[in-house]
């Protein structure tokens, strides 16, 4: 197939030349050596096909190398590639007046970065600026980027590194419903809800109240009395989709905002249709943020992030010069136009919506059938399938176990992620294009994982 390289030399550049990080981040025993992409497809160097349903961590929005997305990105390359915004050229403004109507008022204010951490870098030195004050909350669990200041907002120790990071950051107890102290049976916006008992009555939600008061308690604790923001991803994606009680957000928002702060939705992973009932993850929250960020699925795979906020928040930050070279040059903006338009035309937002509900309704038989799977969450193409030792202690499934099954499903021929702090939750998220005939491909080979793990055992 003329995929140049052998693996082995593959492999022995990538332990001299590549960083170590390299090697520390290679998922699988024996590593998959990807040569070729098409919609739903990966292709290793021997022609060996593969399902992709993580899409290059939920980044591959409609499909890899999707030929309206490479037509236009290709027009594009024969035109201009660089110039930087000091020009004004059409893709950049035809980008922004596309991407600003998919906001409600008053977001329509864009900043383009490269990437997600940037993008919430960006956010973070705004919303100081804006409230005049420094502390920033975010959940335990939660990753909102690797650069030095955003390092702070993500919680997760995996993530994290023994300098002084992302100084001002606060973490705040994650309203979990399956693992956390509280949670019920119908506190959650999916189709799937935990196996935990609920005594709730209609309209209340004890779990909420719970959670409530725990991030009442960081406030009189943890932070000053005014703080500068609150970021929360409408679902938690490296966490393992977690999702928290239905009226969270809107109550956190306010806590939030009689403190001074903004309300910043990271739309990183949920952004652009990906949680199927909503083109916005925060959307489903019955909220309107003060800032989202959003990167991955917004170019398709090609590097890009964004900011949108309100004037009054831009205006606070027009005082100082923020340039970025890079930011919402003419192939990322063709490209990003191009990923809005095709998601339009092909439907992705209703495919999100109606192959993932199927595939957690089916998921969640595996979770009745296997004590091993203590929960199936999330919402369209979004989910998280949280592995444990037994369904009483909900203690997460070792590393090893999961490495197994994990690998497992790898050698059968689908491609999925994980999460989760304890890295126990397999990770859903694929390409917005793939068909029910590539759930039940997947349902059956997890199902096998599954009971080939638990004969050996």
């Amino acid at each position: 197939r003329g995929a140049g390289m052998s693996k082995e030399r593959m492999m022995e550049i990538r332990r001299q030349y590549c960083n170590p990080m390299t090697m520390k981040v290679t998922y699988y025993k024996k590593p998959v050596f990807i040569h070729q992409g098409h919609m739903q497809w990966l292709w290793d160097v021997d022609g060996r096909r593969y399902l992709d349903l993580f899409a290059g961590v939920a980044t591959v929005s409609v499909g890899h190398c999707h030929p309206k997305v490479t037509a236009a990105a290709e027009h594009q390359l024969k035109r201009l590639w660089h110039t930087t915004s000091i020009y004004v050229y059409p893709p950049l403004h035809e980008y922004c007046e596309k991407l600003a109507s998919y906001f409600p008022d008053p977001l329509k204010v864009i900043y383009l970065t490269n990437s997600g951490s940037e993008a919430n870098d960006l956010a973070m030195l705004m919303a100081r600026l804006h409230t005049g004050n420094f502390d920033i909350l975010t959940f335990r669990g939660s990753y909102h980027g690797g650069s030095p200041q955003t390092m702070g907002l993500t919680s997760n120790a995996a993530y994290k590194y023994p300098i002084a990071n992302g100084l001002g950051c606060t973490n705040t107890m994650c309203p979990d419903v399956f693992r956390g102290p509280w949670g019920g049976s119908h506190c959650r916006d999916s189709p799937v809800q935990t196996i935990r008992d609920c005594g709730c009555a209609q309209g209340h939600c004890m779990a909420n109240e719970q959670y409530i008061g725990q991030l009442k308690e960081t406030f009189a604790t943890s932070v000053p009395s005014r703080i500068a923001a609150f970021f929360g991803e409408p679902i938690q994606g490296v966490g393992g989709a977690v999702q928290y009680p239905k009226n969270y957000l809107k109550e956190a928002y306010k806590l939030v905002r009689e403190r001074g702060g903004v309300c910043i939705a990271d739309e990183v992973q949920t952004g652009f249709g990906r949680t199927g009932t909503h083109f916005w993850g925060f959307q489903g929250h019955d909220v309107i943020p003060d800032m989202v960020t959003m990167a991955k699925g917004i170019g398709n795979g090609f590097p890009m992030g964004a900011v949108v906020t309100t004037p009054e928040i831009a205006a606070s930050f027009a005082k100082g010069v923020h340039f970025n070279t890079f930011g919402g040059n003419p192939v990322a903006c063709a490209i990003a136009s191009s990923v809005l338009d095709t998601i339009k035309e092909d439907g992705a937002q209703q495919i999100s919506l109606d192959v993932g509900t199927y595939l957690m309704t089916e998921l969640a038989k595996f979770r009745d059938k296997y004590e091993i799977i203590g929960d199936v969450r999330g919402k369209g193409l979004q989910i998280g399938v949280e592995m444990v030792k037994d369904k009483v202690s909900r203690d997460p499934l070792p590393a090893e176990a999961m490495g197994e099954i994990f690998e497992d499903v790898k050698d059968m021929g689908v491609l999925i992620g994980k999460g989760g702090v304890y890295g126990q939750t397999f990770r859903i998220k694929p390409p917005m294009c793939i068909t029910r005939e590539d759930a039940d491909f997947f349902l059956a080979v997890f199902n096998k994982s599954i009971k080939n793990y638990m004969d050996r055992r």
